[in-house]
Order: C-alpha cells, then structure tokens, then sequence
C-alpha cells in the first residue's frame, strides 16, 4: 500500500447501514470505497433483529470477505470497518467491529479515532475488578457501558462517552438498533445518508457514492444518532464546542471526491498547491505529483505558477500491500516497485515536485533521487502542508517526535537530507485558508496539532503514541 511508502497511516473507516436486505453487501461495498482508510484488517457484523453475526479477519476486504461469507450475514441492518493496525495492536482480537455478547443482549463497536484517557481508564477499570480482551481502546467504551447497565441502552451509551476523551466516529450496533456518535470536537469525519427508506452511515461521503447512497449531512460533534424501525432521533451528549476536524484529512486521508465538512476534498487540495505555488515560487520546466493523494495539490500549483503539469511519476496499481524483497538492496529500492519516473517528461527538465507531507524524510529522499537518475537536471521539493513536528495522539501513526525529520532538523537541513535542489511548505495560514476560505471557523481552524503542538483536548501524562508503547 502507499502508506506504506509515505511513512503516514489513518487508523480505520466506519460504514453502517440500517433498514436494507442486503446490508452485508452494502457494507461491503461502502468498506471497498473506505480502503484507503485500513488496509490491515476488515470486519462486519449484522443483526436480523434477533441475533448480531460477525464475520472479519486480516487484509483488504476483497481479501477477508467471500461471497458465501456475505450470504450468510443475514439483517436488514449492519456496520463495518476496516483498520491501519499500530505498532502492536495488530491481533485478531483488535479487528473490529468488536462484539461483546451477555444475558442482556450483544453490542457492536467499530471506532474511527484514538482516545487520549485510554489507558487511564483501563487502569480504573481493571482495577475495579474488568478483564479487557484486547488491547483496543474501543474495549473501554464496551465495559463503560455494561458498568452502567441499571441505566437505559442510551444513557449508558451517553455516561460512556462523557467520560472518554480524544478523537472518536463511534457505531454501535444491538440487536434492534443502531448508535452513531461523534466526538465534542468532531475531529473526525463522520456522515449520514440515506438510501430509499434506508439509512447509511460513513466516515466519507465517496461512499455514499458507491452504493448509490444519498448524502443528508454530517453528524455535528457531540451528537449521538439513534437510528432503529421506528426512525431515527438526534441527542446531544457533549455542549456545542468549535470544531477542530483533523486538517489531515484534507490534506492526505481523505479521497479526493469526499466531501468533508462540507468542503470537496479535490477542490481543498487544488487551493493548497495553487498557494503553496504564490507563497513558494520557482523557476522550472514541469510540476509533478506523487501519486495519488498529491496530485491535486500539484494541478493546483501548476495552475498557479503557469508551469505545466505532467505526469512524472507514475504509481503500479498492480502491486500487493506486501511483496518479497530477498536482499537489503532491494528493500532500499523498494518505492521503484510502487513508483517510477516518467524519463521521457523529466529527462533534462527542472522539475517541482509536489506531496503532501514529509514524515521520516526517506520517501522523499528516495523520490528525489529516482527522479534525477531519470535525468531531471534539478528536482525543487514543494510540500503542500507545513512540517509535521509533532506526534498525533488522535489516530494517525506519525511515530514520536524523534523520528520526525521536521522536528530535529532545520529547513536547509532537510533540503540537504532528501537532495533536493530546494525545499518548501506550505504555512500553517495557507493551509488554514486554503480549506475555510476566510469563513468564519478560519478563526479557530482544524486540528494541526501535529504541525503546531497545539493540542484540541488534554493529552494526558500516560497518553502514549502507539510507536512510543513498549
């Protein structure tokens, strides 16, 4: 998978369906459309009003899921997810949707997000007598809920989630209904559609598009959605706090005919190159984009620098998550097998090449180096968001802040790492602008924690990335 090259991977995508025969099916195909989310393991569970069935297990869905595996998830309702598993969370037991069964019934999770008092709460509840099974922090909200059992379904759902902190797109799932939440500060991507007399629930709206669904709008932080036979009801768990979706998604996560917030993915990225290319001009021949998530980003400064853009890097679609590489020489030449140089447009040219983020530094080092034995005469690295120079405690696995090349290492000392003939980002303002366009929310803006250290919630002093447990 690319992320595999780009050192930068979103944990997971959720996707639900409520009210259709063919629920599994659906869900299949809404998960296909949210791989680029997790590309490590997939799982869905379905209810046909009496019983929850799962069915999940590791790889791509196409990979986890047969066609007699669909048929024999019966309901009329489903939810599913696919996930990026973090450094040592990559068990069977963490592939969600998790399904916890007792005398009352059984409930399904599936969680887009990271929660900062994880590992808090777990000590507490271990300590009052909880055995968790897996090394989840979904797990947690499982066991906040059955602990408050002598409250009705939805308020114990709701006492969950007031005391859990961080990042979270939650669906749940019991026999006869079906709960969507987002957190109080929506940080992440969260969206209701509706399909005929069906309803369907999306990290992404690129989704909806696929199984012919049609959008309604978001679910607005601090809301949970109640959604069962009888219709559907909003409840709000968490007052109204300003937004602070992760500006990640814009910039790398989202696929680019989501919308997000409102705000076409495509269109976002296209502003971010186009004032990277005002605030970073240089003199070149062409401009190029890695593949895929950089390229509009690089029409977008094309377009704005008047150079022309052309296809200098070309991705092989054809090449599994994994393959062999018998020799430490051909690990190093691994990023040839993903991508290539295009010698015919670069060959004697001075080219700007554009992406979306640098994150350890070796991607770009090794991108930069191919394009000059295509025979680019020089190669000017345009970056279309600022340096990321801090850990991201919210789901994505930027490695701890040690690894970070923007964090250890000055402008000109990156240029000198990756052999660039220059090096550029795009600033904090250009980005912010880039997405809100002076609406009012460019006041407070996204979450760009990971490029300004200025985290949306408490990070609490336990909280640890994923790369940073032992």
């Amino acid at each position: 998978m690319l992320g595999e090259i780009k050192g930068l991977n979103e944990e997971c995508g959720i996707f639900g369906v409520w009210g259709h025969p063919d629920s599994a099916q659906l869900t299949y195909y809404g998960l296909h459309a949210l791989q680029h989310r997790g590309q490590e393991g997939a799982g869905i569970v379905t209810t046909d009003g009496g019983q929850l069935k799962l069915a999940k297990g590791h790889g791509l869905i196409n990979e986890v899921f047969s066609e007699n595996q669909l048929e024999d998830l019966h309901g009329h309702a489903s939810i599913g997810h696919v996930r990026y598993a973090t450094a040592g969370d990559g068990g069977y037991e963490n592939i969600q949707p998790l399904l916890f069964r007792s005398q009352t019934g059984g409930l399904a999770l599936a969680h887009n997000g990271n929660l900062v008092n994880a590992q808090a709460l777990k000590n507490q509840l271990e300590g009052q007598g909880s055995i968790l099974q897996t090394t989840s922090d979904t797990e947690v909200v499982a066991h906040l809920i059955k602990r408050a059992r002598h409250l009705p379904l939805e308020q114990a759902i709701t006492e969950a989630l007031s005391m859990i902190k961080g990042a979270y797109a939650f669906l749940l799932m019991t026999e006869d209904r079906m709960f969507v939440a987002n957190d109080p500060r929506g940080l992440r991507p969260l969206s209701l559609g509706h399909l005929g007399g069906s309803w369907v629930v999306s990290s992404e709206t690129c989704a909806f598009d696929i199984v012919g669904a049609t959008y309604e709008r978001e679910i607005d932080p601090g809301e949970m959605l109640v959604i069962s036979d009888d219709g559907i009801d909003s409840i709000r768990f968490s007052a109204p706090i300003q937004r602070t979706l992760c500006s990640m998604e814009y910039v790398y996560f989202s696929r680019p005919d989501s919308n997000v917030d409102g705000k076409n993915v495509h269109a976002s990225r296209k502003r971010m190159g186009k004032t990277l290319a005002e605030e970073a001009p240089v003199d070149a021949d062409v401009v190029t984009g890695v593949p895929d998530s950089s390229i509009s980003a690089a029409i977008g400064y094309a377009e704005a620098s008047g150079i022309p853009y052309e296809l200098g890097l070309i991705k092989n679609r054809y090449v599994g998550r994994t393959f062999i590489q018998p020799s430490q020489e051909l690990r190093e030449q691994g990023v040839k097998m993903k991508l290539s140089a295009v010698r015919g447009i670069v060959e004697g040219k001075k080219v700007v090449m554009v992406d979306d983020s640098i994150v350890r530094g070796t991607t770009s080092r090794r991108i930069v180096k191919m394009l000059k034995e295509a025979g680019a005469k020089e190669v000017h690295v345009r970056i279309a968001s600022p340096p990321i120079k801090n850990p991201c405690y919210y789901g994505i696995d930027t490695s701890n802040s040690g690894e970070l090349i923007a964090a250890n290492h000055s402008l000109q000392e990156m240029e000198e790492q990756i052999g660039a003939d220059s090096l550029a980002f795009l600033t904090t303002e250009g980005l912010n602008e880039s997405i809100y366009q002076g609406e009012e929310s460019l006041k407070h803006g996204g979450c760009m924690a990971c490029f300004t250290g200025n985290y949306p919630t408490e990070i609490y002093p336990n909280t640890m990335h994923p790369y940073e447990k032992a």
